[in-house]
């Protein structure tokens, strides 16, 4: 309780002077919030190793948690988000323990991230958790500036990073930008696969594995069921990229998949019976592989239309359970929870293989 009392009042104590300083975090229209608890001087215990956290949203899930921590050398963790408080930060830092120091960053404005400080902060992170919120304001904020810049080397440089909920929405190759203003359901993307309500991008993070096999993940999976809108985003995506190959990863509530540096991925959850599904359009590749790009582009655009329902076959559902192993890039799933095949008639999932 001290410690945490005497965290508050450091970090008051920071932004009171921040607000003096003339830097560019001060002269934006409303300054970014910094909180801190720890050492953050003091030198990484272990060696780092690269890593992707993919946790879902809902509540914490711990050992995935502790496999941040481990990954991150039990040195030094920055989180990052948008809006809230500094709960997290006491969480990694008092409930799974063994770091030197926890530090939070949240943005209010594109400005803060070319603040030399906040750049500081996030360059000598050993480990990086994305907090959820909402995904547009990652957007808005981040992308195509120095942040983004040091996202993408931080991964490279052979540590982790990790993100919930809005968070894990922008770590794909793809994301749901969720531009509009509001989430898309299921039922409404499959009614419309290219509608405007689709704010579907790329060029943001740039984090193997998944950049590498053109991954869209999606959060809160089966608590909210998106899978319908998954299978939409993986067909539109398809069309407007021209690729076959697009890969879609939900991950649900109070659980995470893990990729370790080897592209070994470990699925971790706080519930009986939790999964992640991996989801892989075969149809497509199919017609790809025989005609190509031009085959596959005349395929789709009898198929997936804007103001139409999604009308396409062949998309195979593989659930990731505890006792699973994902590998990429083959995709390969040891061990899965269940298999399943999906096609989607005039927006509508019909189940015709499980085995």
């Amino acid at each position: 309780m001290i410690d945490r009392c005497l965290s508050r009042l450091l970090a008051g104590i920071a932004l009171c002077v921040a607000a003096w300083l003339p830097a560019a975090a001060s002269a934006a229209p409303h300054s970014y919030e910094y909180f801190r608890i720890g050492e953050i001087h003091a030198a990484t215990p272990a060696e780092t190793r690269a890593g992707l956290m993919l946790m879902g949203g809902g509540e914490n899930v711990q050992p995935a948690f502790e496999w941040l921590v481990a990954h991150a050398g039990h040195g030094h963790i920055v989180i990052l988000r948008a809006s809230g408080d500094d709960d997290l930060q006491n969480y990694i830092y008092h409930d799974i323990g063994g770091v030197k120091s926890v530090q939070t960053l949240i943005f209010h404005d594109r400005s803060q991230s070319s603040d030399p400080r906040v750049l500081d902060v996030i360059r000598h992170a050993d480990g990086i958790f994305i907090a959820g919120g909402d995904q547009a304001n990652y957007v808005h904020f981040w992308k195509g500036t120095p942040v983004n810049a040091l996202l993408d080397a931080h991964l490279h440089a052979g540590k982790p990073i990790g993100g919930t909920s809005a968070g894990l929405a922008i770590l794909g190759r793809y994301s749901y930008g969720a531009l509009d203003g509001g989430s898309v359901t299921s039922p409404e993307a499959l009614a419309d696969p290219m509608g405007p309500a689709m704010t579907l991008l790329d060029d943001f993070l740039h984090l193997p594995p998944l950049y590498e096999s053109q991954v869209i993940t999606d959060t809160h999976f089966d608590t909210r069921e998106r899978l319908g809108r998954l299978l939409a985003f993986i067909a539109n995506l398809a069309k407007t990229r021209h690729v076959a190959a697009i890969v879609g990863l939900g991950v649900d509530e109070n659980t995470a998949l893990c990729v370790d540096e080897d592209g070994r991925a470990r699925f971790f959850s706080g519930h009986p019976g939790g999964h992640a599904d991996l989801v892989v359009q075969t149809k497509l590749k199919e017609v790809e592989a025989q005609g190509g790009r031009a085959a596959l582009d005349a395929y789709l655009a009898d198929r997936v239309k804007a103001g139409k329902p999604l009308d396409l076959d062949g998309y195979s559902v593989i659930a990731i359970g505890t006792d699973s192993t994902l590998r990429f890039p083959s995709l390969q799933v040891d061990r899965p929870a269940s298999r399943e095949t999906i096609d989607v008639r005039d927006g509508k999932l019909v189940r015709r293989a499980i085995h």
